[in-house]
């Protein structure tokens, strides 16, 4: 009988073990386009130790299919930590020795925040397809609440990725003087035409999928073909072309013959994070968080000068090389905006092949010059 293999224990300076919180609100959430949730419980983690001042906030929204589980490992045997470890945590970027970090699930999700998979207090029934279009301003909104919650008046800072970095533009613009600073990696002022594309197509494969009835599934009972092709198209977008070539090239499949419906290796690749995704994120958040997302557009604030302000929180904008998603001139855009108005603020490039994915990449100069950046 061969010996079960032992699961190496976390390193000592990582956070483990770590814990989620659920904030409660028995009172009615209003939505930005009409209708309310009548109540409304948000997931949160925290990591390090709050100020007696409580002047060492940092919030740390998600991107896309991200979730409050930010850093650290619930248990040592854990196979992976939160989505962000390789930069918060002690003594790395986002110093959790230093700061009091906060992630969020938010609104719309299917990880213990309200969204669809959650129960209608109204009806008994889950939402599912009746749950509400939401926005990224309702998003955060709901996140403020979690930052009242726990005593907090002003955020040191507030950095975040992709869909994480518009929620932290989005703080800047509505609460300026709540907040410090801002970080803004692989995000822009808007989203672009093409990214609102490749949302489009990857929601028609879920809308399209015959388990999808209208969004009205039981749960393991969805759209879980036209979920996984959908994620399959949008995994596509966060890498780059030389990503893609270093990666897999033209490797096949070993032993795999011509016919055979998988024959390279990015298409088992691809197939792979499709089926893992089903696993993990319920149809129909993937469709009202995508829809959020493409309603972003905060170039109209900008031109008009109120979404910078000269006395409101510092801004570091970080782009990626090779990201095609939301490119280099998107972050050097907003980073003119910023500083047209008088904002203190600077642009850092990553120079990578790892496409829009690099923002949850290590990269030492990155934490230096975020580690720089939070003071």
């Amino acid at each position: 009988m061969s010996a079960v293999p032992v699961q190496p224990a976390a390193a000592p300076t990582e956070l483990c073990p770590v814990a989620f919180q659920d904030f409660h609100s028995p009172e009615p959430f209003p939505l930005e386009l009409g209708g309310v949730l009548p109540e409304l419980t948000l997931r949160y983690e925290t990591y390090g130790t709050l100020l007696p001042d409580k002047s060492n906030a940092i919030l740390v929204p998600h991107a896309l299919s991200g979730d409050h589980h930010v850093a650290g490992r619930y248990r040592p045997d854990d196979v992976k930590p939160g989505w962000w470890d390789v930069f918060v945590g002690p003594g790395k970027a986002i110093d959790t020795d230093r700061f009091f970090v906060i992630g969020v699930n938010c609104i719309g999700g299917c990880k213990g925040s309200t969204g669809p998979l959650s129960v209608d207090p109204r009806t008994g029934c889950r939402f599912g397809g009746f749950f509400p279009e939401i926005t990224l301003g309702d998003i955060v909104r709901a996140q403020r609440m979690v930052v009242r919650h726990l005593g907090i008046a002003k955020l040191h800072a507030v950095v975040g990725g992709s869909m994480g970095g518009m929620q932290a533009l989005l703080w800047c613009a509505d609460y300026p003087r709540e907040v410090g600073r801002i970080a803004v990696l692989a995000a822009g002022l808007s989203q672009s035409p093409m990214a609102i594309a490749l949302n489009a197509v990857s929601r028609a494969c879920v809308e399209k999928d015959p388990y999808f009835r209208g969004g009205h599934y039981e749960p393991g009972e969805g759209p879980a073909t036209g979920l996984a092709v959908g994620r399959m198209l949008a995994h596509i977008s966060y890498l780059s072309s030389a990503a893609f070539d270093q990666k897999f090239g033209r490797a096949k499949v070993p032993g795999a013959q011509p016919g055979d419906p998988v024959h390279w290796q990015v298409e088992s690749y691809l197939d792979h994070q499709g089926e893992a995704f089903v696993k993990r994120f319920d149809a129909n958040s993937w469709l009202r968080i995508t829809r959020a997302v493409d309603r972003f557009d905060m170039t109209a604030r900008a031109a008009a000068g109120s979404l910078f302000q000269g006395d409101g929180p510092d801004v570091l904008a970080i782009g990626f090389s090779s990201d095609w998603l939301y490119p280099t001139s998107e972050l050097r855009m907003l980073l003119a905006a910023a500083t047209a108005v008088g904002v203190n603020a600077a642009y850092h490039e990553v120079i990578t092949d790892a496409g829009h994915d690099g923002f949850l990449l290590p990269d030492t100069g990155l934490s230096v010059r975020l580690h720089a950046f939070l003071g």
